[in-house]
């Protein structure tokens, strides 16, 4: 196991997730031809691997494309908690979609719990599966009334739940909101032995097979950046943002988060359980063993993806934070994650849009996609199999709540249209020459808005900080070292290369 170089900050320098580092990953050649297959899926994380999972089992041809690696995406980068506690979310359920859907809700993620649980014991998955309570605690009067709010919630929902006024470590709180019996686990693990399952069920796994356009019709064709064509009787949008967006609904119906992780040895021990607060900013913490060691997974700090302060400084407020709860002995990863969150914060599944019966979506996980990816899973295998599923209006992408689904609306795109005339406004005010050695900067390089970054052998690598999805200006990302779009959330490596969608070219580069 390779920990992350330690850089001039103290912290690891190139993140790289603790899941991820610590299995070794089965590899996929890409797409080399045309394929006809009963079912095409998009993307290689929880939620395609677990449909692939079901419908191979189901008898069905089924050929999966990632556009990067299996589980590179958000499934790889999160804190993997199996909860159907989603911070404060069922009072505002309630609120804006009545107790039916608020309560379906806590039913289709506790489903998806019950069945990661019964899939672990099927197949004897090691990948430390415990059940833990979910808490979310607060530290301040004002998050005190909605926590008691949210405790409403649960009793109108008959969820069991508890309202205590203390947990087991040192931060001063004045309520913690219970659900018990949730579960953690090492998703990696997990997924790694459904992928094998999947091959040996026949399934067909590609990796570096970017989906990029759609032949619509009664068998639409999934065409790839190289040209190949997969010819189904369904496409299944599993990536992180939908692949094909029919009529550009989308884009103005999701928003990018970013948050972020260190994963700590402390000199305190961790008392189990799994927490999160409802304060900004967040705290999330479980733990987790490495090399039969307890180590502790601080979480938080959300913010838009491509906006805000220095990322840099948000995996120092995790480690001020570890240090100040714990006492910190090392730091021996830290990571980020992104997630998509639509206007109501539920997720879309299903139907693309009425008129694309036989193209379906997964998206919008708002963070909580380890039972939300599973649930999608569930639910897309029966709308495949044309089987009832009491969750299709919950989740239909169609689906418009007029408050707060509007309120957001607006929110989101007028935040869009101001990043994307002020990114074009913007006189960048530094010049290539000030850079130092690992630093990375929007610069003016030929009189025009560029992006630079000088890597630790002093060699510069130079791009145009337009995104190519859109055409908003990417801002750089000290934290992770990439260009992020304020926009819609793609993400590209120092040199260019594309990291997360929509976006489907690279940065160009300039030099």
């Amino acid at each position: 196991m390779t920990h992350n170089h330690i850089g001039s900050e103290g912290l690891p320098r190139f993140p790289e997730p603790y899941w991820r580092d610590s299995v070794t990953l089965p590899t996929f050649q890409s797409l080399q031809e045309d394929l006809e297959v009963d079912i095409v899926i998009i993307g290689g994380g929880i939620t395609g691997i677990t449909t692939a999972y079901l419908l191979v089992k189901e008898g069905l041809k089924v050929a999966l494309l990632e556009a990067d690696t299996l589980l590179n995406g958000t499934t790889g980068h999160t804190t993997a908690k199996i909860t159907a506690q989603h911070g404060l979310i069922y009072d505002e359920l309630i609120s804006h979609m009545g107790r039916t859907k608020a309560r379906q809700y806590y039913e289709a993620n506790s489903e998806a719990l019950q069945f990661i649980k019964q899939t672990v014991e099927e197949h004897q998955i090691n990948c430390d599966f415990s059940q833990q309570d979910a808490y979310i605690y607060a530290t301040t009067k004002e998050c005190v009334h909605k926590l008691e709010q949210e405790f409403t919630a649960y009793q109108q929902l008959h969820i069991p739940g508890e309202l205590i006024s203390h947990i087991p470590f040192d931060i001063k709180i004045h309520k913690a909101l219970s659900m018990k019996n949730q579960a953690q686990f090492h998703p990696v693990s997990y997924l790694t032995k459904l992928v094998q399952l999947i091959v040996e069920s026949g399934g067909l796994i590609f990796e570096n097979s970017m989906a990029i356009d759609l032949e619509e019709g009664t068998q639409p064709t999934v065409l790839t950046r190289e040209g190949r064509r997969v010819t189904a009787n369904y496409v299944l949008s599993c990536s992180h943002f939908p692949f094909y967006d029919g009529l550009g609904f989308y884009f103005t119906r999701l928003y990018a988060q970013r948050s972020y992780v260190i994963a700590v040895k402390t000199e305190k021990e961790f008392p189990g359980g799994m927490y999160i607060s409802a304060d900004q900013p967040t705290r999330s913490l479980r733990s987790t063993t490495m090399n039969g060691e307890n180590i502790v997974l601080i979480g938080g700090e959300s913010h838009k993806t491509g906006q805000g302060k220095d990322t840099l400084e948000h995996y120092k407020a995790l480690e001020a934070f570890g240090h100040e709860v714990f006492g910190m002995n090392e730091i021996l990863y830290r990571w980020s994650a992104q997630d998509l969150v639509t206007l109501d914060k539920v997720p879309y599944i299903g139907e693309i849009t009425a008129n694309h019966r036989n193209v379906l979506v997964a998206t919008g996980y708002r963070k909580w996609g380890m039972t939300n990816g599973t649930a999608a899973a569930l639910l897309l295998r029966d709308i495949v199999l044309k089987r009832e599923n009491s969750y299709i209006d919950l989740y239909r992408p169609s689906r418009f709540f007029i408050n707060p689904s509007l309120k957001e609306f607006f929110e989101q795109n007028l935040d869009v249209a101001k990043h994307l005339i002020s990114g074009k406004l913007e006189v960048p005010d530094r010049k290539i020459e000030d850079l130092t050695n690992g630093e990375g900067s929007v610069v003016l390089y030929n009189g025009e808005r560029a992006g630079a970054y000088k890597d630790d052998n002093g060699q510069l690598h130079i791009v145009d900080t337009t995104c190519t999805h859109l055409g908003c200006e990417t801002e750089w990302n000290h934290g992770d070292r990439t260009w992020d779009c304020p926009c819609h959330g793609s993400r590209f490596s120092y040199t260019g290369e594309i990291i997360e969608g929509p976006a489907e070219l690279p940065l160009k580069r300039l030099q």
